[in-house]
């Protein structure tokens, strides 16, 4: 029988299918972001933490600096998958997989880089922050200070005005749509830029609860439908180039269940609160928006 916390994690995405990793492989904005900000913090002869490491190449490319590497991942089919792998390239061999829960394991002497990449769209379903608190707190009783650095640094968040087509061959469904950051996106119109709601910073305690209570302003006049979710990971700070090394998730765009009609200048009061790792459809709950400033002077509320 599994227990509350497994099955919530089966249900919040931590047994992400194997398939879908394989995927991950194949997102090159991903892979090159994450290899040159390893290869920038990991320096010869570090011992490094991967909490997570699904297929391991992660950990393989902290292994080509790093003496050792402790690769932890809870679901067995990617334990094998990552061994199998890891046998197949050079240095795999400073890689030690292991199965066990990142939320419990501590490696058996202190590292100096932690990677952890559980990062959904608005840290929502996976479990990054929970994981990593939980691991600052076990570290600090077991070795004390200072911390490892960790990749990633932070992260910041920032949600968009939109007006979204949901026609769909003369189907209207409004449904929540995940857009490649580098992609034109048809049928969808920007009303407005967007605004940063959260900056997540992991070398300080992060709080789990993640909330909104700003405006927007509307840039061009249309049926405020769809708000964009953007996650920018800042996966190293190059402080000798005064830069960072970043990557950002598909956006996530979810639909109002009542839109607002908008002109332009119009100001919207909007506001949600959710907890970093909860479901998308938490946050969709807790959303608010009201123009509280237009020509018409009629206030609209729409609820999602």
């Amino acid at each position: 029988m599994l227990n509350e916390r497994e099955i919530e994690s089966c249900y919040l995405g931590q047994f992400i299918p194997v398939h879908y990793h394989h995927n991950m492989l194949m997102d090159q904005n991903r892979m090159h972001a994450f290899k040159c900000a390893i290869d920038h913090v990991v320096f010869p002869g570090a011992k490094v933490l991967e909490l997570g490491g699904g297929t391991g190449v992660l950990s393989f490319f902290a292994a080509q600096k790093a003496d050792k590497v402790y690769c932890v991942e809870f679901n067995p089919d990617l334990v094998q998958e990552a061994r199998r792998f890891l046998a197949q390239n050079a240095r795999g061999d400073r890689v030690e997989v292991i199965h066990a829960d990142a939320f419990d394991y501590l490696p058996p002497e202190p590292v100096d880089v932690v990677i952890c990449e559980m990062i959904h769209v608005g840290m929502l379903r996976e479990k990054q922050v929970d994981v990593i608190e939980a691991f600052k707190q076990r570290y600090f009783e077991r070795f004390g200070g200072p911390l490892p650095m960790f990749i990633p640094e932070a992260v910041l968040m920032a949600v968009q005005p939109l007006q979204k087509d949901y026609n769909f061959e003369g189907y209207v469904a409004p449904i929540i749509q995940f857009e490649e950051t580098t992609v034109f996106q048809s049928g969808t119109v920007q009303l407005g830029q967007p605004v940063i709601y959260s900056v997540l910073d992991f070398t300080t305690a992060v709080d789990p609860m993640i909330g909104f209570d700003g405006q927007l302003l509307i840039e061009q006049a249309g049926e405020l439908n769809a708000l964009r979710f953007i996650t920018k990971n800042v996966l190293s700070v190059v402080q000798e180039r005064g830069s960072t090394i970043d990557w950002l998730n598909h956006y996530m765009c979810l639909p109002l269940a009542q839109p607002l009609r908008v002109e332009e200048g119009d100001i919207v009061q909007l506001s949600f609160r959710y907890r970093a790792g909860g479901s998308i459809p938490s946050l969709q709950a807790s959303i608010r928006a009201e123009v509280v400033h237009s020509a018409a002077c009629l206030p609209q509320v729409a609820f999602a």
